[in-house]
């Protein structure tokens, strides 16, 4: 228990000092924002500060620092340094760049940012890598609530009913003005994933000793024996560090008022997300009493485990919680994940969203798609696990890449001399991580350990090793 204390109090701290650092890095200023210059009352619409920040946390967030702690928790109490200080120093900079970034570029997308900054290859791998992990979240948001869903209506009530009714929120969602759906409903969704985390969180603790927090160690405790390196940092794809977040800050770039605004809303929701992640990382360790119990009830579904936590902590009041919030809190992530891969789809054909006809020209095709992956999902036993992994690798490789964007963006126009190191330490090592993963997963290449590893750091230090020529001579021109 004092490690998770601990953890709460160092992530706190990390906010109110790191954040500072990334903001100086930044330099916002007095500029008018988009949302104000634009305006377009679809996707450029501003916004209040606590609603942005409720907005954005419900978008990065949903259930994926639920699902992605839980199943990182597999580990043991290690998962908790990760999801502190990868959120601290890699995850916080990351959304906070992404977001003001975008800002500075009427609202551009991670991919059209690509371009601008590491050249039109790079714009071109980022549309479809993008747009394909965007369908891939908003699918693996489908599949968790509609399966929970079959388990508590009647029979008629089937996965496929729920599949169907989720999907059809998803067009309106997508199609509507930002502060009709998404802006009016997710405040409110907002306030019921914290309340989730709370209450589960004064279950465990105040539970006379039923549940035990195990403190912090780096045993690895994965009851397959599968190691700490890569496979947690990819396992827990939200509540660190998330490249899906750099899809979902530009839509909240659309309507901050004030650049000032930033810092609370883009590295205070990720933060936030943190605190969510290490509330079920350290549930899912006390709850099931050991790793091998708690990797057994994985099996039946991440969501069937948030119920019998939730159910088994608070009771009754729980179960309607967690129905209410398992249910509710990914499709919120899966309808703005599909509002995404309409804006760089957009961006790309150059359609103006104005129009209700140039927005569904995307949205169709875009859920036809998003509708058979979830079909397969469904019919396969595994579908969701295979789903998520996927997921998972092409999230933190969008991490990654997003990074070195930052990077490259420091290079040119950030605050400070050392600025770019703010990026470019967290890009190399997430570079490693995807590197290694991709290579020695079974949904990869299969590679020995003895190759891949080294692979991963030579990859991430060449690199880095690029990055530090340009900044010396960057810095060897200034100097003249």
């Amino acid at each position: 228990m004092i490690s998770l204390l601990l953890s709460f109090a160092v992530l706190l701290t990390g906010y109110l000092l790191y954040s500072r650092v990334a903001e100086r890095a930044f330099g916002p200023d007095d500029r008018t924002t988009p949302a104000v210059t634009v305006n377009d009352g679809v996707d450029f619409v501003p916004m209040k500060t606590w609603k942005a920040f409720l907005v954005q946390l419900l978008n990065i967030a949903g259930t994926g620092p639920i699902f992605g702690a839980l199943m990182g928790a597999m580990f043991g109490p290690v998962v908790f340094l990760w999801i502190v200080f990868g959120s601290i120093l890699g995850g916080g900079v990351h959304d906070y760049m992404s977001g003001m970034i975008s800002e500075r570029h009427e609202g551009a997308s991670v991919a059209e940012l690509s371009g601008t900054y590491l050249g039109k290859a790079a714009k071109w791998i980022m549309r479809v890598f993008s747009v394909v992990l965007l369908i891939l979240c908003g699918v693996v948001f489908v599949t968790s609530p509609a399966g929970l869903l079959e388990r508590l209506t009647p029979d008629w009530m089937n996965g496929t009913f729920g599949t169907v009714v989720i999907l059809l929120y998803y067009l309106a969602a997508t199609l509507l003005p930002i502060d009709k759906v998404i802006g009016r409903f997710y405040p409110v969704f907002g306030v019921l994933l914290i309340a989730m985390a709370v209450g589960v969180l004064g279950g465990i603790l105040f539970s006379g000793g039923t549940y035990t927090i195990p403190e912090i160690s780096f045993k690895n405790l994965h009851p397959d024996g599968t190691p700490v390196w890569p496979y947690m940092f990819i396992t827990v794809a939200c509540g660190a560090i998330s490249g899906f977040h750099a899809t979902q800050s530009p839509m909240i770039a659309k309507c901050i008022k004030t650049e000032k605004e930033g810092r609370k809303i883009f590295y205070g929701s990720m933060i936030a997300e943190a605190v969510i992640a290490l509330v079920w990382a350290a549930a899912g360790v006390a709850f099931y009493g050991a790793t091998d119990l708690l990797g057994k009830a994985l099996e039946g579904g991440a969501s069937n485990v948030v119920y019998e936590i939730s159910q088994g902590v608070l009771g009754t009041a729980g179960s309607v919680l967690a129905v209410a919030g398992v249910v509710v809190c990914p499709i919120t992530s899966g309808d703005t994940a599909f509002r995404s891969a309409r804006l760089i789809l957009a961006e790309t054909f150059h359609l103006e969203q104005k129009k209700i006809k140039n927005r569904l020209i995307i949205t169709i095709p875009l859920l036809g798609v998003g509708a058979l992956l979830t079909w397969f999902a469904m019919q396969n036993a595994n579908g969701f696990q295979i789903l998520w992994r996927y997921f998972s690798w092409s999230n933190q490789t969008l991490a990654m890449i997003s990074l070195w964007v930052t990077t490259a963006y420091l290079m040119k126009h950030g605050k400070g001399r050392f600025s770019p190191f703010i990026s470019a330490c967290p890009a190399a090592f997430m570079s490693a991580v995807s590197l290694t993963y991709i290579l020695v997963a079974d949904e990869g290449f299969r590679i020995s350990r003895a190759v891949a590893l080294p692979a991963g750091i030579v990859f991430a230090a060449v690199l880095f090793g690029v990055f530090l020529a340009a900044f010396l001579k960057r810095a060897r021109r200034a100097g003249r």
